[in-house]
């Protein structure tokens, strides 16, 4: 029997509430545009936000890992009205990390998550020893009368 390493899954995703509620939106693409305006990748719903509020970048640590950097403005450096607010800081820019909370404007709020949970390979088990227990009293008879031993 081969054994094979535990693979982590890794996920980096961010909970926003605003005025339409709370939903998750789970971040793989190397950039994001967020604001109100429709062309944004992920629109928040407020009129207190920007219509280019802010801009998501992933980026890579020297070991390989990812995480993704926030920028107060659109992608030409263009700067949001009311600003970004991380962990209740005024920010330009700021390299998220698991729970840090990203404040747009009024009532409207993000979370930012790293998940990484373990996710452990399946395979068809081709172990010649593999046996499944069976529990006697559930033998049938030739009468099919349940036998009781």
């Amino acid at each position: 029997m081969t054994d094979q390493a535990v693979q982590p899954e890794k996920e980096h995703c961010l909970i926003i509430q605003d005025d339409k509620g709370r939903r998750v939106v789970r971040l793989s693409q190397p950039v994001y545009s967020l604001g109100r305006f429709h062309d944004c990748d992920i629109r928040l719903r407020s009129q207190f936000v920007s219509r280019h509020h802010a801009t998501l970048i992933c980026c890579f640590t020297e070991e390989g890992e990812s995480f993704y950097r926030i920028i107060d403005g659109d992608a030409k450096g263009k700067i949001s009205s009311n600003g970004l607010r991380i962990n209740g800081r005024k920010v330009l820019s700021y390299d998220l990390k698991h729970g840090d909370k990203i404040v747009f404007g009024p009532q409207v709020i993000a979370v930012y998550e790293y998940r990484q949970r373990d996710q452990f390979p399946t395979q068809p088990n081709n172990d010649p020893f593999d046996i499944t227990l069976i529990d006697p009293a559930m033998m049938m008879s030739d009468d099919d009368e349940p036998t009781q031993l």
